[in-house]
């Protein structure tokens, strides 16, 4: 006697329209586990099954996509669309990040966890401030504090990171070229050098009074 295949789930209209209205109205990407937690009633096979019927409906649909991302579910306007919808919002030209902005970040995401006075040394310039912007924006976050005299802050990036760049992890990470090249700046020379892992140590108590880069 053969052993029976497990059941796959079924994705009814129904389901498929609740799970579409959760995705669509939840301010950031929604989790599969937060999925399974709201539809509780439901079987996680059918669940999972209105989320890939769903994820079909949406790759043959002009507008909008269905995508993965920071490791849950959001739809989107398509790339192609996006300056139809900055001109819908009228995007200011204070909500871009500048150049320096953009390199900071870069050297953030491709070296993190570092510290200011690293990115300082990668760029050339002084970056204080524009940490200060980043931090504002949530793009990058303080992660713990190097294990040296004087134990500076150690930078790396948020979740908002990968939901602006579109990324499901950091795995997703283009080259640094690549990416350079995509937003529009000249990577500095020693962004592209590899450096180890820095030995951090953990945020105490008296760091959530501390708001300033170090």
């Amino acid at each position: 006697m053969t052993e029976e295949a497990p059941q796959a789930g079924t994705a009814s209209a129904e389901l498929k329209a609740i799970v579409e209205a959760l995705i669509f109205a939840s301010p950031e990407p929604i989790t599969p586990r937060m999925l399974y937690r709201l539809l509780a009633d439901e079987p996680k096979e059918d669940v999972a099954a209105a989320v890939q019927a769903l994820k079909a409906d949406y790759d043959s649909r002009p507008g909008l996509l269905f995508v993965e991302v920071a490791g849950g579910y959001q739809i989107v306007t398509r790339p192609e669309l996006h300056e139809w919808v900055r001109r819908l919002f009228h995007e200011r030209s204070t909500q871009r990040l500048t150049v320096q902005g953009l390199e900071t970040l870069a050297v953030i995401a491709y070296k993190q966890p570092v510290t200011a006075l690293e990115i300082t040394e990668i760029r050339g310039v002084d970056t204080h401030g524009v940490l200060g912007t980043l931090l504002e924006r949530h793009l990058i976050k303080i992660v713990g504090r190097k294990n040296v005299v004087g134990r500076p802050f150690l930078y790396g990036t948020t979740k908002e990171f990968l939901i602006r760049f579109g990324l499901n992890d950091l795995s997703d990470l283009p080259k640094v070229e690549d990416m350079a090249e995509a937003l529009g700046f000249d990577p500095p020379a020693g962004l592209t050098e590899r450096t180890p892992r820095e030995e951090m140590l953990p945020l105490g108590d008296e760091d959530a009074s501390e708001v300033g880069p170090t």
